[in-house]
């Protein structure tokens, strides 16, 4: 029997588990989470063949699911798996609709799944967005019908939105609603832009399955991946019942399982203050991770808590271990003191022992990898001027080509440019009107999402490679250390990205061997709307690994920065570098040189500031942190995570 069937213990009984009210199992990646789900539902598909019954599944859309609909292709292919006894009922469908459309769920389920199976196509149910309003009710009525006909739905497997809606089920949802046209919440419609190219495009209303119809599921599962995740799964878990969140109407199901990552769990009491639910295991990052939470709480630097501040808030224990809150409270100030440095490449001639860079070599060779041709300045544009102007050998590697966050009048206005500056130059006759035709004809006749064509998105990706060149000018980098790695996995004119392979490794390793860095710097910002900084990253590490024994790479350091979707917590921080008011108005000048992602970027995620804004704030908000806990008070901080191979 899978393993996620077999509930450990009661919830309430076990004492680490006393908040949550919904039985939860957490995965290290959402990729084994999405595997055990997947044998879940294979086993009840054999299962229900066995017997010669029908096996009915209500199945979701969006990112949570897809790699178990690929891993359910696989047992296809690969172990005969067969879905000729399965019937499908697919959650929601945008409203109007039609089911070609780019943004169709009739259409992602086909691509994901159904062309790829033995199903039989009437045995696939999804609601209808081709339908007249007038029909919409009747419609409904009979979805509702058709799954009472079969016995109910076996199991239903769901994604959570931001608003904590399920299915299209928005905040106000009623418990016993059934299968309905729903206005969609703003929220919601922002989650979505990114599939439509701007929230304008979104539709405003969507068919769902109800809230009560989902509760009627023998069985549910109910998937999240992800930091952007985190806040909603812990109100859904541990939160009161309230039609404001409607998935917390699941604490009433029998039947239910959350199947979480480390980062959508990352907000459980369990997981963020474990201290207050159970005896802790207190590992040197825990007791930090303790103290700066305690901090926030009591509003109280680190210098001031006292053994009453650590006992009243269910750390006794570790008072009792260092004998004092003022042992613990020097260890920790200390500690956080000496990730704070001016010098993100080491100070010369300086005693490193506390520092969190080495002295020497003095002048080291230094890569700043940017997933997207902004990242670098975006989020440590602060540090790259630092590090050039001590004097360090700094190298930019633009791993993508960004060429999908462009909008399309930025295109016909290059392209205009280039036939009228070709016209003043007298060398017409090159094709260069014919290409300004062309491309604004394409880009007219373009529907919804489609992908451009070779010349637009050539053209999309020198716009970002010029602005990420003329950032690189300001700061002083020469051309020689800007390199264009165009990594394969992205190039695919599709929002939707190839994951990585062996080509995408070997340009990055190649790469590196050819520089022998003593610095790496990464994305860890991993919230960004299409993945590709985890996509970036994951390829970093994997080249990495293969690399781990060259000699250099041994010596090297692999510092890892956020800023454009997130922040690093005061606990991850392993290095932080102050920015004086006078820097940090130079990093946004670098950030301004992204012209075509100033005002609105393409993708701008569920966050409505411009990048400069977000950045600075999130800088800005770190110091202000440190400030609190006691620490020097600057104008803002650039933070970095070392990563350990």
């Amino acid at each position: 029997m899978p393993e996620i069937l077999i509930k450990h213990s009661p919830l309430g009984l076990r004492e680490e588990l006393r908040f949550e009210k919904i039985h939860t199992v957490i995965f290290p990646k959402a990729y084994e989470g999405s595997m055990q789900v997947a044998r879940e539902i294979a086993a009840l598909i054999k299962e229900k063949e066995a017997h010669n019954k029908p096996c009915v599944l209500g199945l979701a859309t969006g990112s949570s699911p897809t790699t178990v609909y690929n891993e359910l292709v696989r047992m296809h292919k690969e172990e005969g798996l067969s879905f000729k006894n399965v019937h499908t009922f697919n959650l929601d469908e945008y409203y109007p609709m039609q089911p070609n459309s780019l943004q169709s769920y009739v259409r992602f389920m086909d691509e994901f799944l159904f062309n790829h199976i033995d199903i039989d196509r009437a045995n696939i149910h999804i609601p209808d967005g081709t339908l007249q309003t007038e029909e919409v009710f009747d419609f409904c009525q009979q979805y509702e019908q058709q799954i009472t006909n079969l016995g109910g739905l076996d199991l239903q497997v769901l994604g959570i939105g931001r608003t904590g809606h399920i299915g299209f089920n928005e905040p106000g949802s009623h418990p016993n609603s059934g299968t309905r046209m729903v206005t969609l919440d703003h929220i919601t419609r922002v989650d979505a832009a990114d599939d439509f190219i701007e929230i304008d495009n979104v539709p405003r209303k969507a068919i769902t399955m109800g809230v009560g119809s989902i509760m009627k599921a023998k069985r549910v599962i109910l998937m999240a991946w992800g930091e952007g995740k985190a806040s909603i799964i812990a109100k859904t878990i541990e939160g009161k019942q309230n039609d404001l969140v409607p998935a917390t109407f699941l604490q009433n199901h029998a039947n239910v399982t959350f199947v979480l990552d480390e980062a959508a769990s990352a907000k459980l009491t369990r997981v963020n203050t474990p201290w207050l639910v159970a005896s802790c295991t207190w590992s040197e990052y825990q007791i930090k991770r303790a103290v700066v939470w305690l901090c926030q709480k009591t509003g109280k630097p680190i210098l001031k808590l006292t053994d009453r501040d650590y006992n009243d808030n269910g750390m006794s224990d570790l008072v009792s271990a260092y004998g004092s809150s003022y042992e613990i409270n020097i260890k920790m100030f200390n500690q956080l003191q000496h990730t704070i440095t001016g010098w993100p490449g080491g100070k010369p001639n300086a005693d490193d022992t506390n520092r969190p860079e080495r002295a020497e070599p003095a002048h080291k060779r230094v890569v700043i990898f940017s997933p997207h041709p902004d990242d670098d300045v975006i989020s440590m544009g602060g540090t790259f001027i630092r590090l050039h102007d001590q004097g360090h050998e700094v190298h930019v590697g633009y791993q993508t080509s960004g060429n999908i966050a462009v909008f399309d009048d930025e295109v016909i206005r290059f392209a205009d440019f280039n036939k009228e500056l070709n016209k003043f130059l007298g060398v017409e006759g090159v094709g260069t009107s014919d290409l300004y035709e062309k491309v604004k004809k394409e880009i007219a006749d373009k529907q919804l999402g489609e992908q451009d064509s070779t010349e637009v998105r050539e053209i999309k990706s020198l716009i970002r490679e010029g602005e990420a060149k003329a950032a690189c000018r300001f700061v002083g980098l020469p051309e020689s250390r800007m390199h264009f790695l165009n990594m394969p996995f992205y190039e695919t004119g599709k929002v939707k990205k190839d994951p990585f392979g062996s080509k995408d490794v070997k340009v990055l390793v190649d790469f590196l061997r050819k520089i022998k860095p003593h610095q790496i710097y990464a994305a860890g910002d991993l919230s960004d709307p299409h993945g590709t900084h985890r996509v970036c990253l994951d390829a970093i590490f994997a080249a990495i690994k293969e690399m781990k024994n060259d000699y250099w790479m041994q010596e090297c350091y692999v510092w890892l920065y956020r800023g454009a979707w997130q922040e690093w917590g005061i606990e991850d921080i392993d290095m932080t570098v102050p920015l004086s008011p006078d820097e940090l108005r130079k990093k946004r000048k670098a950030i301004f040189k992204h012209q075509s992602q100033k005002d609105s970027a393409v993708f701008p995620g569920n966050d409505a500031r411009e990048f400069w804004q977000r950045s600075e704030d999130r800088n800005t908000d770190t110091a202000k942190q440190y400030d609190k806990l006691g620490l020097a008070e600057y104008e803002a901080m650039e933070a970095f995570k070392r990563y350990k191979f």
